[in-house]
């Protein structure tokens, strides 16, 4: 299981209570909410191995490189360094150190790469993967690793949280997209998303693209398609995807998902003992973790140790 932890931890920041804190006032919304979503997603799909995947770097320069837009939008300043600060709210910001602790304290790898996002890590992981994997996560870009053939699907959680996650399997994102799993990164190529400053191709929506992926295949094929005045693709569309040739040229490696970022060496199998007990134990006591930790605890089957 591999959890795309920075969307996890953002849904348990807005759908747990503010009011939850520690006694020196550090709000813990988002810790316990993560280490509950864990302990759920734990007990209902019992994965051997977890992993929680980071962004060491949320926006990688060489995605900027090719397209400015790139998550333009989330950049709250630069630093005097030159670092792009994500817009993060500072009740969240103050609680990812901690989640990250606590993760580590219990022995559960937390891995990035450098300039890199976590749905690279995911895409790394997965591609190197010997066994089947479930995915965690609310961004559907990651719907382009869905692979039937090696057991490779999304718990997607932005519809209906955690406990009710949607389970995307090939047949299942076909159902909703019209887009075969292995086509997913050209659709979303033609379509965009304005939450990642991606512009698509403008004035082709979600049907459209879906319409173009069915009937010429890949985007090298659409483009061809547009360029040649004997296919039957209707020539206002032809014309919209002319246009954005310099955008096509680029976007693809931006919305590809990698699959060799460097990631490093781990060990994946869930812990049966709490990895750093004097570190879990003090941070358990200081953020007031409580039923939360029991509970994370429990599903791992780490004993009461808290």
């Amino acid at each position: 299981m591999l959890l795309d932890t920075a969307s996890l931890y953002f849904r348990a920041f807005f759908g747990v209570p503010d009011t939850m804190k520690a006694a020196d006032g550090t709000p813990t919304n988002a810790i316990r909410g993560l280490l509950d979503f864990i302990a759920r997603l734990t007990e209902n799909h019992r994965p051997t191995h977890l992993v929680a995947c980071w962004d060491d770097n949320w926006r990688p320069s060489w995605r900027v490189a090719l397209i400015p837009s790139y998550k333009a939008q989330r950049v709250e300043f630069v630093s005097a360094k030159g670092e792009q600060v994500e817009d993060v709210p500072d009740r969240l910001e103050v609680q990812v150190p901690y989640i990250r602790a606590c993760l580590e304290a219990i022995g559960i790898p937390v891995v990035g790469a450098p300039d890199h996002e976590a749905d690279d890590v995911i895409g790394t992981l997965s591609h190197q993967a010997t066994m089947p994997v479930d995915i965690v996560t609310g961004d559907r870009d990651l719907f382009q690793l869905i692979d039937d053939s090696r057991g490779i699907r999304i718990i997607y959680t932005a519809a209906r949280g955690v406990g009710r996650a949607e389970v995307y399997d090939e047949k299942a994102l076909l159902a909703k997209y019209e887009v075969p799993a292995n086509r997913y990164a050209d659709f979303a190529t033609l379509r965009g998303d304005a939450s990642d400053g991606l512009p698509g191709v403008k004035g082709v929506g979600e049907k459209t693209a879906a319409s173009l992926v069915t009937a010429y295949g890949d985007l090298d094929a659409i483009r061809a398609a547009a360029a040649d005045p004997s296919t039957p693709m209707a020539p206002g569309v032809k014309k919209k995807i002319l246009a954005s040739a310099d955008y096509l040229d680029v976007a693809p490696k931006v919305v590809a998902v990698a699959k060799d970022a460097p990631v490093g060496t781990y060990d994946a199998t869930i812990p049966h003992t709490i990895k750093d007990p004097e570190r879990w134990l003090d941070l358990v006591e200081l953020l007031e973790l409580g039923s939360s930790a029991q509970r994370v605890m429990s599903a791992l089957d780490l004993g009461p140790k808290a």
